[in-house]
């Protein structure tokens, strides 16, 4: 009889985190232990510690696997039938309609509420989404696109926006988070960055309504 094949390290990872994947799409980050992930990946909890610290570990390297396996900052990079306020708007109604990202990020709500997450959070998106949103802002201003003197402070600005959306981390109700998506909007039009437009609100609007009931929950 042929021995089973034992799997490496990376395979382990692998596995545990597409199946948390799917356990948290199906049942919910709350609802998913990590007992429930071993249990369908077919290992000891023991393996689960060897590969990942926490359960919110999990969550945070998905939500980066997830990002980059469709990164719209790349996706625009190089177009040249763009210029750079158009390619901004693309970023974002890209990022708005990856429906299976955005549902990820709704079950991320309830982990941010730990100082400690959100701040790590909060750090990996400076560390990531700000050099790559000032690469597209000096573009449009390069080819006029984008008329602001304030490249940079956007830059450090727009990472930060969805954390101050989150009613987990600012409680608001559904009228008063739309009120503030409205507040970001007139913001960055006055800051020389009219990014959002009626197409991109249309699309944000069902997000904006779920994030509000998720994260009061």
């Amino acid at each position: 009889m042929a021995r089973p094949v034992k799997k490496t390290p990376e395979q382990w990872k692998k596995e545990i985190l597409d199946v948390a994947k799917n356990l948290f799409m199906s049942k919910g980050y709350e609802e998913t232990s990590i007992s429930d992930i071993m249990e369908t990946v077919g290992g000891a909890k023991g393996m689960f510690y060897r590969c990942f610290q926490s359960k919110e570990e999990v969550m945070r390297v998905l939500g980066n696997q997830m990002f980059f396996d469709n990164n719209p900052f790349e996706a625009v990079r190089g177009r040249t039938d763009l210029n750079g306020l158009q390619k901004d708007r693309e970023v974002l109604t890209s990022n708005n309609s990856a429906t299976e990202r955005n549902q990820m990020n709704l079950q991320a709500l309830s982990i941010l509420k730990d100082p400690h997450i959100l701040t790590a959070a909060i750090e990996e998106n400076k560390r990531i989404l700000t050099p790559l949103w000032f690469e597209l802002l000096e573009e449009g201003r390069q080819d006029g696109s984008i008329q602001t003197e304030y490249a940079k402070e956007l830059s450090e600005l727009l990472p930060l926006v969805n954390f101050w959306l989150m009613p987990s981390v600012y409680p608001a109700t559904t009228e008063e988070i739309h009120h503030k998506y409205q507040f970001i909007v007139e913001v960055l039009s006055v800051m020389g960055l009219p990014l959002i437009d009626a197409e991109m609100t249309n699309i944000a609007e069902k997000f904006l309504t779920d994030i509000s009931t998720k994260g009061r929950n």
